[in-house]
């Protein structure tokens, strides 16, 4: 389990995940992004309207519709931090 990390690949991907932009470490932060804002989403689903609904079905509406607004901004975001790095 713990030779995965000692791989010579997996150690330049992560270290290229804080250093250069490119499109495997850009779809890697929107996936990651994308994960954080369903968790984000389904907490807050469940403060907001957890006794209203129901918790289970407040965190999946949460964690469905938190997205819609991460993953534009994140690739906008990439976006700009490109054109930054470029000029």
């Amino acid at each position: 389990m713990f030779g995965i990390f000692n791989d010579l690949a997996f150690t330049n991907f992560l270290h290229s995940l804080n250093t250069e932009l490119n499109l495997t470490t850009a779809l890697t932060w929107v996936i990651i992004a994308t994960f954080i804002s369903m968790i984000g989403g389904a907490i807050g689903g469940m403060i907001l309207a957890g006794k209203d609904i129901g918790y289970q079905f407040a965190a999946t509406l949460g964690s469905l519709f938190a997205p819609a607004g991460v993953i534009p901004a994140m690739i906008l975001g990439l976006l700009m931090l490109n054109l930054f790095a470029n000029y």
